[in-house]
Formats: structure tokens, sequence, C-alpha cells
């Protein structure tokens, strides 16, 4: 995936919500971007993406702490709600799409 196709795929996801705002480009070099979404709830997501490494890592971030997570650093997991400090393993990588989708149920 390029850096293009992972924004691209970013701010798909994020309109297509009832719970994101317009994605925003926080830092982008030449082989990594983060993106920040706002949600109506006043929290934000974090979406970083490393072309040359293929790391991707999702974060959902509440009063400046992570309270859920995703990504592929030693392989896919996430970092639940109820402790994000936890690692559960994923046994297939976790689309922005369905990380979304379990923000929406959380709330």
């Amino acid at each position: 995936m390029t850096l293009a196709e992972f924004e691209a795929e970013i701010y798909a996801v994020a309109l297509s919500s009832t719970v994101c705002t317009i994605p925003t480009v926080r830092r982008v070099t030449s082989t990594a971007i983060t993106l920040r979404i706002g949600l109506t709830s006043g929290a934000f997501v974090d979406a970083f993406y490393n072309e040359q490494t293929g790391t991707t890592a999702f974060a959902l971030i509440e009063q400046g702490r992570r309270v859920f997570g995703a990504d592929n650093t030693g392989g896919w997991h996430v970092h639940p709600y109820p402790d994000p400090a936890q690692h559960q393993m994923l046994p297939n990588a976790m689309s922005f799409a369905e990380f979304v989708a379990e923000i929406e149920r959380h709330l």
C-alpha cells in the first residue's frame, strides 16, 4: 500500500462514518504519514502508516490517553478498551473501517 492509498482509505472511512470528522494530515514524510480524525464525542483517532516498514497503527485518544488501539507491531493485535496496556492478538489485519466500527459500537 502506498501513502496515498492509506490516506484515501482513512478519508473514505471517516467521511462515511457518523462519528468521525474530516481527517487532517498531522505529519508526512517520504515513507510515513500520520492523520488525525476528530470524533463527535470530542475524542480523536490517530492513524499511522509507514510504507517502508509496513507498520500500521490506530489509536483512540480520550482526554490525552489511549483508550483503544490496534497495530501490527509484532503481529496484528488490539489494545482493548478495558485495559489498553494489554495486547490481544488478532488472526488477521484490522482495517481502519473495522477499527472505526469498534469505536461506533463503543460510543
